[in-house]
Parts: C-alpha cells; sequence; structure tokens
C-alpha cells in the first residue's frame, strides 16, 4: 500500500517553494506520491489571466525530475463552482483504492474548515486524511481543539501536523508581480519554468 499526497494549487506559476514543501512533506510524512493538483480556472467570479495550457506545461517541466512527483488536471478540466474537496478525495480514493490518501493543505485552510466555511466540510473531515503546513500566526493544535467540527474527528491520525522548520512563503503572486514590474525572481522558480515564461511573455504588462 502506498502513501499518496494531493496537493493543489492555482500553480501560477509552481515555485520553488511549492516543490520544496512537497519534497519535505513527502520526506517527514514517508509518502510515496505527491500529486500535484492545478485548480481550476472556469470560475464564474474571474478568470486566471495564465492559459491553462501554460500552467500545465510549467507544472510539468518542474517535477519532471523527481519519479515521487505526478501532475493530474482532475480539477483543471472541470467548472469551479461544482468542485469540492470533499469530491476531489472521493476521486483520488476510487483511483487509488489500495492506496492510502492524504490531502495537504496550509493551516490557514484548517482555520477556515474549523469556521464552516467549506462546503461539505464535515463529511471531508470524517472521512479523510491530512497533512497540515504551519502557517505564522497559527496555532494548528489550538485550532483543532477550539473546533467542534475537527475535534470530534479526530482519531489521533486524522492530522498529521507539518512545522516545515523554515518560513518560506514566497508566492506565485509575487512572483508574477516581478516580471510585470521588470523584476527578477530567477531564482524563486525551476530555472526551466523561469525560461519559459520568458519564452513565452507570460506575466508581462
Amino acid at each position: 500500500m502506498a502513501k499518496i499526497g494531493i496537493y493543489g494549487s492555482s500553480f501560477d506559476p509552481i515555485t520553488n517553494v511549492h516543490l520544496w514543501t512537497a519534497s519535505t512533506v513527502a520526506h517527514r510524512c514517508k509518502l510515496d506520491k505527491v500529486i500535484f493538483l492545478p485548480c481550476s480556472s472556469k470560475r464564474k467570479d474571474k478568470r486566471m489571466k495564465t492559459e491553462d495550457e501554460h500552467r500545465w506545461n510549467m507544472l510539468q517541466l518542474a517535477i519532471e525530475d523527481d519519479s515521487r512527483f505526478i501532475a493530474d488536471d482532475h480539477e483543471m478540466k472541470q467548472d469551479a463552482w461544482n468542485i469540492y474537496t470533499y469530491d476531489t478525495m472521493v476521486h483520488f480514493k476510487k483511483k487509488y483504492p489500495n492506496d492510502e490518501v492524504y490531502f495537504i493543505m496550509g493551516a490557514d485552510l484548517l482555520v477556515d474548515i474549523a469556521k464552516g466555511e467549506w462546503v461539505k466540510g464535515r463529511e471531508l473531515v470524517s472521512e479523510n486524511k491530512f497533512i497540515v503546513m504551519a502557517r505564522e500566526g497559527v496555532d494548528m493544535l489550538s485550532t483543532i481543539s477550539r473546533s467542534a467540527i475537527l475535534r470530534n474527528n479526530d482519531d489521533g491520525s486524522t492530522f498529521h501536523l507539518v512545522d516545515k522548520g523554515l518560513a518560506m512563503e514566497i508566492s506565485s503572486t509575487y512572483i508574477r508581480e516581478e516580471f510585470a514590474m521588470g523584476g527578477e525572481p530567477k531564482y524563486l522558480l525551476p530555472s526551466s519554468c523561469y525560461n519559459y515564461i520568458k519564452k513565452h511573455g507570460l506575466y508581462s504588462r
């Protein structure tokens, strides 16, 4: 039985912090695979400025040298308003029925679930296991203990709390802004992705 982590984000673009985080989580939690899951761009409230083709190509370039990493376009192909994390986890548990599947998320999302802000949040927590990455200013243990949804569905193995030990939170937004303003974010993302962005003129104004 393999241990698989589902790691969702916009990956617009994927950054070295995304890769470092996935590698750290895989090492600490003994994961065999990490599935990178780009979110859907098909939203009612706004559209992403980057075409799915480019996000997908950059993701493939970024992970091609690490056999632990897999890209999956399950959510990318769907309408955003029809996608909930609960249903995504049902999909992957069916896809990998003999494996142990975890949802990887930041502690800020744990806070949102605790507040009841996620659709099917109660079902999500009761039927799945999570790897929660520390975020500055969020007390993960306290968040769980203060939330009826979280504490009553924690059997001791529901939440694997990971403090990466180093605050590296360079965002995709920061990188996009640097490209747009003529900055130089070269060493914040894989060189293959940096070159791809330059070649296709992405994020420039």
